[in-house]
Order: structure tokens, then C-alpha cells, then sequence
């Protein structure tokens, strides 16, 4: 076999190659696959050896709305000491919906209530964009939380609370749209789709402590 031949069969053969295994195999470019946050920090306190994955999101944004079941089907696959958390953005402390999710968190329904929420928002149209605290009430009693508990944690100084740690994270990170994923409190996740999203956070994820 001739040198230029081998290389054209070379040539043919590499781009056959897996796009997955491609860009398993390329380092993270910054500005391309994340942005380094200027005011780093977590959301919540982690532990030792822990790394917060943090996803902002809006109930309103349909980007949102398609992204939340691909994070939901990606959380389990994430390693042990990898901590996922949600937080809306709470630029407003009166924003029912935002307060709905700390509120459900707190009495532990967020599994009943998250996922459906979107849906009834965008998909099912069951609950309007601007739905007051009563029509959440509502709705959540439908798939099975105690209205009169989640109407109490709606006006609890512990969900205020939470919204003002939502604002000040919100602001600190530079919001610049919803969804958006940090990492370690270090690193804003970017990605032309969403698959290129978790796949870029979870390669964040796995940088030892001191990478800058």
C-alpha cells in the first residue's frame, strides 16, 4: 500500500469516528464551554470533597420547561459527590411561582410538584403564567400536597428567607438568562444544546479543587 493511499483511507476512516467519543476527548475551551464566575461561591454551604451543581431557572421559560426532564433523567447518573441543587432566579420576593418551589421544597413535595409545574404551565395550560398563591394551592392539592402546609410555607419567614439567597446568588453569578448551570460555585456552563450542557458540567465537576 502506497503512502498516499493509506492516508486517504486514514482520512476516510476518521471521520466515521463517534461525535460522542469527539467530544469526550477535547478539553473544555473557556468562553466556549464555560465562563469563570468574577464573585465565586456556592449557593448553599457543601461539605468536604462536595460539588454543587446549581441550575437557575424561571417556571415561565419554556427553555426551562424543556431542559427540566433531561436535568431530571441526568441527576441520577451524576457521581456521589455531586450535589444538585435548583434555586429560581427570586428577583422578585413576591413571585408566587418562585416562592411555590422553596415552599414545596420545605415540606418535601418538590418531587410531586416540579416537573408538573412546567407542564401545567406550558404544556397542559392548567395554571396560568401569572397563577396566584390560592390557584398553586390548588393545583398542588391535585397531586397530592396538603394545602393548608404549603400555603403555611409560602408565608414562612424560611421561604422569604430562601428567595433573598436566590436574589443575592442571582446577582452575584451575573444572571444573563434561564437556564443556567453553575458549577462548584466556580463556573457558568455553556453548550450549543442542552446535551453539550450537562456534558460540559459534569466535566466541571470532576476538576480537582485547585483548577482555576
Amino acid at each position: 500500500m502506497t503512502r498516499r493511499l493509506a492516508l486517504l483511507l486514514l482520512s476516510l476512516v476518521i471521520p466515521m469516528a463517534p461525535l460522542s467519543a469527539i467530544a469526550a476527548s477535547t478539553p473544555l475551551v473557556e468562553g466556549v464551554d464555560y465562563e469563570v464566575l468574577e464573585n465565586p461561591g456556592t449557593f448553599l454551604p457543601t461539605k468536604k470533597g462536595e460539588v454543587e451543581i446549581v441550575e437557575i431557572f424561571a417556571y415561565t421559560c419554556h427553555h426551562c420547561a424543556d431542559f427540566a426532564p433531561k436535568i431530571d433523567a441526568w441527576k441520577p447518573t451524576l457521581p456521589k459527590n455531586v450535589r444538585m441543587r435548583y434555586t429560581p432566579a427570586g428577583y422578585d420576593p413576591r413571585d408566587p411561582l418562585a416562592r411555590a418551589f422553596f415552599a414545596s421544597e420545605d415540606i418535601g413535595t418538590l418531587a410531586l410538584t416540579h416537573l408538573p409545574t412546567f407542564r401545567a404551565l406550558h404544556d397542559d395550560r392548567t395554571l396560568p403564567m401569572n397563577a396566584t398563591d390560592a390557584e398553586l394551592a390548588a393545583y398542588y392539592a391535585t397531586l397530592g400536597v396538603d394545602a393548608k402546609k404549603f400555603q403555611a410555607a409560602m408565608d414562612s419567614p424560611k421561604v422569604m428567607q430562601r428567595m433573598e439567597a436566590a436574589k443575592a446568588f442571582a446577582l452575584r453569578v451575573n444572571l444573563q438568562g434561564t437556564p443556567t448551570v453553575i458549577v462548584g460555585g466556580r463556573w457558568r456552563v455553556l453548550g450549543r444544546t442542552y446535551t453539550d450542557i450537562l456534558r460540559n458540567a459534569v466535566e466541571l465537576a470532576a476538576r480537582p479543587p485547585q483548577t482555576p
